[in-house]
């Protein structure tokens, strides 16, 4: 029962950001629209920004599941075709937060997904979890500044042809970085 309420008020807060800016939405709305209780919100969520990344997390989960064996590329391509067919309710979240918490709430909800592509190319290398927490977050932080643009060009670059595009010089790069920490851990380790 309590996983069917958490789904029902996020699925609640997803029609409400159809229709509203993130910042015009309240808790009293969303109880109200829910049929529920202020208590039985808060059991579940702290805050609207709680939920908010909850909300983050189910979506960017759904499309991760069916590119989960795909090539970064694929899986890009995948969130980026989501939030374009989500554009009203990316802007009404988009326009709502202030850089801080966009930046936030898509780091935490994409960190997991990184470390492990990140991880993937490690194999077979001597770096350590924290060589590849470094990189990882490097790169994350590559894609975010790569997603915001696309926000703020109204989400106008054809998504293949510029991911493609963005293939051809990343190609290899994140392997090439473990790579070279690999080297420096075994020149380290030789002394």
């Amino acid at each position: 029962m309590a996983q069917f309420t958490r789904k029902a008020i996020i699925q609640t807060f997803r029609e409400m950001l159809e229709k509203s800016p993130l910042d015009k939405i309240t808790v009293t709305n969303i109880i109200e629209r829910c049929g529920i209780n202020r208590n039985t919100f808060y059991y579940h969520f702290r805050d609207i920004y709680d939920l908010l990344e909850a909300f983050f997390k189910e979506e960017l989960e759904k499309v991760i599941e069916t590119s989960a064996n795909d090539s970064w590329q694929n899986m890009l391509k995948a969130v980026m075709k989501t939030v374009t067919e989500n554009k009203q309710i990316v802007y009404h979240i988009f326009n709502s937060l202030d850089r801080d918490q966009l930046e936030r709430y898509v780091f935490e909800s994409t960190n997991r997904h990184m470390y492990e592509l990140v991880k993937k190319e490690a194999e077979g290398l001597n770096v350590t979890d924290e060589d590849i927490r470094y990189i990882s977050e490097f790169y994350q932080y590559a894609f975010i500044g790569y997603f915001l643009k696309y926000l703020w060009n109204d989400m106008k670059p054809d998504i293949n042809e510029s991911i493609d595009k963005l293939s051809t010089f990343m190609e290899g790069n994140i392997r090439q970085s473990l790579k070279n920490l690999s080297d420096k851990n075994n020149n380290l380790s030789n002394k």
